[in-house]
């Protein structure tokens, strides 16, 4: 087996004087669910498309489990499932009659495409309405029909772009048992969402993509830890060796007064708030407010990223 089940190197694509992708290499391991985030416009469906050979890049390599992706490998396009962000289902088509059509697609013949047809009509739900025209579905609903047609032909590779945008919570539930489903199963799942809860949820790894760059790829243990863990408190009158006795408190990495505030980086907050406490009962200081931030997704993707809106 493949040490990576998909490389990109050096992957760079312009559109005219825009350029989407300028130098991007990543790789992503057998099994793993890897999550791609970016900003509206930063070439994560760029990215995924020449990822699964429906764009050719201008420069750089695509190894698909350790073979060059090529025009002369169409082949290796079988191995993969692409659940696209916009809706790729035809509404005057039942679930039933897309799944057949998708899978003929992929080789599908027989009692094999009617058994895979009806395996995933249950995976997904919709057996029950596996007859009705897919057009009067709910958004939930086309959503996992969505995944349904990229899943029918047994893929080794999956891409899911946006796969809950617009969807209840009971269908986005739905979906998350599938990915972990499909997991468990061995396929190998690079997630995008604009949903920063669904990735922290669904992946170990993440890549941060802005202005067709990589920003960042790493565990979410480590992407956290770009930024720091703070507690900010106000006190009232202070003894004046105040300083000097907060920085020596075990867990405080770092104390940054401001007037009346303090402000201090630390290794966990739960730790060093109760011997923060002590401290001030055996000084006889007032503990007036504190409030705290610990860092999350969101924050480490607004840091590298910018809070400015994007088209």
């Amino acid at each position: 087996m493949a040490e990576f089940v998909l490389e990109l190197s050096d992957i760079r694509k312009r559109y005219g004087p825009l350029t989407a992708l300028d130098g991007v290499s990543l790789a992503v391991r057998p099994g793993e669910v890897f999550g791609l985030l970016g900003p509206n416009g930063a070439g994560k469906t760029t990215l995924l498309s020449i990822a699964a050979g429906l764009l050719e890049a201008d420069r750089g390599t695509v190894q698909l489990f350790g073979h060059q992706l090529s025009r002369q490998r169409r082949d290796l396009r079988h191995w993969i499932g692409l659940g696209t962000q916009d809706l790729a289902i035809y509404p005057d088509l039942s679930p039933r009659e897309n799944l057949r059509f998708f899978g003929r697609l992929y080789g599908l013949r027989g009692k094999q495409l009617e058994h895979r047809v009806e395996e995933v009509l249950t995976a997904v739900g919709l057996a029950d309405r596996a007859n009705d025209r897919a057009g009067t579905f709910s958004g939930g609903m086309k959503r996992r029909l969505n995944l349904a047609v990229a899943i029918v032909h047994h893929p080794r590779l999956l891409f899911l772009d946006e796969p809950t945008t617009g969807v209840d919570p009971q269908s986005r539930h739905h979906i998350f048992e599938q990915v972990q489903a499909l997991k468990a199963a061995g396929v190998t799942i690079i997630y995008t969402s604009h949903y920063m809860e669904e990735v922290q949820a669904l992946c170990p790894r993440i890549a941060i993509i802005d202005n067709g760059k990589v920003r960042a790829c790493d565990t979410l243990p480590n992407l956290l830890r770009l930024l720091d863990t703070t507690i900010r408190v106000r006190f009232s009158s202070l003894p004046a060796d105040w300083g000097d006795r907060l920085a020596a408190l075990p867990g405080v990495k770092q104390l940054r007064p401001s007037g009346t505030e303090w402000e201090l980086v630390v290794e966990e907050i739960g730790p060093v708030l109760g011997r923060l406490a002590h401290e001030c009962a055996a000084a006889g200081v007032e503990l007036q407010s504190a409030t705290t931030a610990e860092p999350t997704l969101e924050r480490v993707f607004l840091h590298l990223t910018g809070r400015e809106l994007r088209d």
